[in-house]
């Protein structure tokens, strides 16, 4: 995949060819009504130091979100006497009745009123060139702009180098070039792209990476820089970031440390595209931030955990008779535990505990048919990719198949360990998904010999989805869930539509009534 942004996204591609000044029009951007962008600069000049809001500075939106309650979160770009202020982009929080809620300013200082650049244009070009490692490089475009430091904000050049790497990637190498002294401030790849992971469980895949120095990083910019690390049989800290010089991560073998790292990326990556793709969720908290994931956890450690203290996936090798515990599912479920944190915040205990668990087993089987992949096809088996003996840590047909796990609800489920109680839930969802009876993904039978016509996976995960974001809170049982997917599905298809008469013919069929 390729991702290309000119100057930061903040000029136009007219200024690629020569130094200019970015136009400071009130327009709204898509997405931004003219009204909440005109609000909030004018909330923000009045509420903000003298230095952020000075004379000089001018807004361009960028865009809105606004929550159930009217709250706006009015995204804003700044300029300085023309020029992007790069790092001084702005949040400003506006509630009911327009009220001042405050700003998300990174700004440190003010810039300068109209600065001087000691240093040529021709200068800052020639200091860009030689930053770049790209073959047949040269200056594509130049402009002044303010560049947002820690305690000041300087004058520099962005230099745009145009070139392409030995693999024949295309490069546009962001330089900035402070505009007095002649030292290189920051630079960035405007080309994203995305390495070869040689993974142990999925096969040979894309994995997002990232060159640094001339060294290729598995970290991925196009999915929050979600990052892989090295633990290298440590349990704490974040290790080694995994990295390489040929933009491939692994050799789908296990004697290569990079193997694991490259099924973990590849995991990330499909359960931020499942999230972004089926309901719009941009990463875990849905702020646009990826988690990192740690490998190579502990020695024989035939497990794998999500953390909310570290935000980050933590995945164990194995022992006997186990493969490292990356699989696609097992991904996908880890990463879920995060969603439920930043959303329902089920507690992890009774029945609750059994639905963050079921909740994680589901979204980890839906990232798995999101991904298609022939190596690990989707299926309602949980962790069939771990043990030599190919048998599954859970089945959603008919739970109880692991010797340990509900297929129905009763008074005692909420005793269970949270990973069997979760039976009740995963067999309802297979129920809605899939139906009852024999099909090609198992054999599912209900509590009470009703017979139950899935409605497949898309709308049984928008349910589920829904009911976890809108309608159940960190104690929501059994019952609860029976109400909370049945709210969800008459706001997405009405109190008489056949998804509605699914959802509660599929708890019934579980002994939830």
């Amino acid at each position: 995949m390729r991702r290309t942004t000119l100057l930061s996204g903040l000029a136009t591609a007219a200024l690629l060819a020569s130094v200019g000044t970015v136009p400071t029009a009130a327009s709204a951007a898509p997405g931004v009504s003219g009204d909440a962008f005109t609000r909030a600069v004018a909330q923000f000049r009045a509420h903000a130091g003298t230095g952020l809001a000075a004379d000089g500075q001018t807004f361009t939106p960028r865009n809105v979100v606004t929550d159930a309650d009217g709250t706006e979160h009015v995204r804003l770009n700044r300029y300085s006497d023309g020029l992007p202020v790069l790092g001084g982009d702005l949040i400003v929080h506006l509630g009911e009745g327009n009220r001042w809620r405050g700003a998300t300013d990174g700004l440190a200082a003010a810039p300068q009123r109209a600065p001087k650049a000691k240093l040529s244009q021709a200068a800052a070009g020639k200091l860009a060139l030689a930053a770049s490692t790209a073959g047949r490089r040269s200056v594509a475009g130049a402009q002044l702009v303010f560049d947002a430091g820690a305690t000041a904000t300087t004058l520099a050049y962005e230099v745009v180098v145009g070139g392409t790497y030995a693999d024949g990637t295309p490069s546009e190498l962001h330089v900035l070039v402070d505009a007095s002294t002649g030292a290189v401030r920051d630079s960035w790849e405007g080309v994203q792209r995305e390495g070869t992971g040689n993974t142990y469980h999925s096969g040979s895949v894309s994995v997002g990476s990232n060159l640094s120095g001339g060294t290729y990083q598995l970290a991925d910019p196009t999915r929050g820089n979600h990052r892989t690390y090295d633990l290298n049989g440590g349990t704490s800290g974040t290790g080694t970031l995994v990295t390489s010089t040929t933009n491939v991560f692994g050799n789908g073998t296990l004697a290569n440390r990079q193997t694991a790292a490259a099924d973990a990326a590849y995991g990330a990556q499909k359960t931020w595209d499942y999230y972004k793709s089926a309901h719009g969720r941009s990463g875990i908290r849905n702020d646009g931030v990826g988690a990192y994931s740690r490998v190579h956890y502990s020695s024989n450690y035939a497990n794998a955990f999500w953390s909310d203290s570290c935000f980050c996936m933590t995945y164990g090798d194995g022992g006997s008779g186990w493969y490292p515990l990356t699989s696609l599912d097992v991904a996908g479920h880890e990463m879920t535990h995060g969603v439920t944190s930043n959303t329902a915040g089920l507690r992890y205990s009774g029945e609750s505990g059994g639905l963050n668990e079921a909740t994680s087993d589901i979204f980890g089987t839906l990232v798995e048919f999101y991904a298609a992949n022939a190596k690990d096809p989707g299926d309602y088996l949980i962790g069939e990719k771990l043990r030599s003996t190919g048998v599954p840590l859970r089945y959603m047909d008919k739970p109880a198949k692991d010797g340990k796990s509900a297929d129905c609800w009763s008074s005692s489920v909420g005793g269970l360990d949270v990973h069997y109680s979760s039976g009740v839930a995963n067999h309802f969802f297979y129920l809605l998904a899939v139906g009852s009876g024999s099909s090609s993904y198992g054999n599912s039978p209900t509590c009470n010999g009703s017979t139950v016509t899935g409605i497949g996976n898309t709308k049984a995960g928008a349910i589920w989805y829904r009911a976890l974001t809108r309608y159940m809170t960190s104690t929501t049982n059994y019952k609860g869930a029976r109400t909370a997917t049945l709210s969800a599905a008459t706001d997405l298809y009405g109190s008489t539509s056949t998804e509605y008469r699914t959802v509660a013919a599929a708890w019934s069929a579980v002994s939830v009534n």
